[in-house]
């Protein structure tokens, strides 16, 4: 079932802070729609994790690849 989840519900669920969500929407690798508050739906959250599988986002306007971490 498809959801709307606020920034800091996706957060919880990526184990990362709220700046960092923002950023990933900024970035464009998070797509997100903004109805009065930020929010992202529970599929893209889904596709976001396994778009970027694999993948360094520390940098969400810089993505690499994880080489042997």
């Amino acid at each position: 079932m498809n959801e709307l989840l606020e920034v800091a519900e996706v957060a919880k669920r990526l184990k990362c802070n709220k700046n960092k969500v923002y950023d990933l929407i900024k970035s464009g690798q998070l797509v997100g729609l903004k109805l009065g508050r930020m929010k992202v739906t529970t599929i893209e959250l889904d596709d976001f994790l396994v778009r970027n599988a694999g993948k360094d986002l520390t940098d969400p306007f810089n993505v690499r690849d994880l080489k042997g971490e």
